[in-house]
């Protein structure tokens, strides 16, 4: 089977295993696991920010990040199809108590002009205990609804320029920050200089099995490691799976600009097929999103019949995700299935 799924599918290497059997472990409850304070101080390094939290999941991260920067009744500015909007099963509301206003656009970015309209002006005659009090404004870096899109740094320079100024925090999800900086040449740590809070995942493109990481200033990482605790996310002998995600940031990440070309590769090669709409110069990392005539789901199913696995996204749309189990020859495959499943 070729798996397009996710960047989330992959095996961990001999080497990341090695790595893992090998690793010296604590209680990291405690804070004495060596292997996880060793991560976290070198994904806080990576990033520029002085302190991480080692957290189970992407979505911990960005709800832990949400119970940091805001109170119940708070508003949060963030593009609709973010991940931590339509992904994460609602827990902005449910644990934070906060509501979201979404920007609409395709490709999952917004403008500091957008921001402005959101905000709006105070006014003396109009009371400003009334509406949900906006604290907070998140990014997400690459966008995965909108097709994997890697915001361009001057903007992302500017819209938390205009956040600031009218008092929000902001944090940047990041859960394909390491696909953003392959894919554009900006560092990391520069991509996530503006942010207040920037969260990673080591189990998307980086193949390790699990985890991701939430960094910022010491005293928002203490805060941070509360609600680490308070969601359940405390865990014990972590350096095992730390030691995974050790491995994948020093041997995985130089690598990613394969997953890129070979992302435009397959939008190129799919572009030529009856039935198939796809415009290969939007493809901006290892994400892949086309529509099709016909029903996706049907599409997807017929797909997976023939050895390739594939999402549907929608009536007509379908999401390939280009990863490091994935070869070449499974990239040239996978379209040569394609073109006969919609023969």
């Amino acid at each position: 089977m070729i798996d397009l799924r996710s960047d989330t599918v992959t095996r961990p290497t001999q080497g990341m295993r090695d790595a893992m059997a090998r690793a010296p472990v604590g209680d990291d409850v405690y804070g004495d696991d060596p292997t996880v304070n060793e991560l976290e101080a070198r994904t806080a390094e990576i990033l520029g920010k002085d302190d991480a939290v080692f957290v189970p999941t992407g979505t911990m991260a960005n709800q832990i990040a949400l119970r940091t920067h805001t109170e119940p009744g708070d508003l949060v500015l963030v593009h609709r199809s973010a991940h931590i909007v339509i992904n994460e099963v609602g827990g902005g509301a449910a644990i934070s108590g906060v509501s979201m206003h979404g920007f609409d656009s395709v490709d999952g970015t917004f403008t500091s002009g957008e921001i402005e309209e959101a905000l709006g002006r105070p006014h003396p005659f109009n009371p400003d205990t009334l509406g949900s009090p906006a604290t907070l404004m998140c990014v997400e870096n690459t966008h995965n609804a909108g097709g994997g899109t890697v915001w361009p740094l001057a903007q992302i320079q500017d819209v938390c320029s205009t956040a600031r100024d009218r008092g929000l925090r902001c944090h940047l999800d990041g859960a394909r920050l390491w696909h953003a900086s392959a894919a554009s040449g900006v560092a990391e740590k520069d991509f996530g200089e503006n942010f207040d809070t920037v969260y990673v995942c080591f189990s998307k493109g980086l193949g390790a099995p699990v985890g991701s990481a939430l960094v910022g200033s010491r005293e928002i990482v203490r805060r941070a490691r509360r609600f680490k605790q308070q969601f359940g996310g405390g865990w014990r002998q972590a350096g095992v799976v730390a030691a995974a995600a050790l491995y994948a940031l020093e041997h995985h990440r130089d690598n990613l600009i394969r997953d890129v070309h070979e992302a435009k590769r397959f939008a190129t090669e799919i572009a030529g097929i009856e039935g198939v709409r796809v415009d290969p110069d939007s493809v901006a990392s290892n994400i892949v999103r086309f529509r099709v005539v016909g029903d996706a789901g049907d599409v997807a199913t017929r797909l997976h019949e023939a050895g390739v696995h594939m999402l549907p996204n929608g009536a007509h749309g379908l999401r390939a995700v280009i990863h490091r189990d994935v070869t070449d020859g499974d990239v040239t495959r996978a379209a040569e299935v394609l073109a006969a499943c919609l023969t």
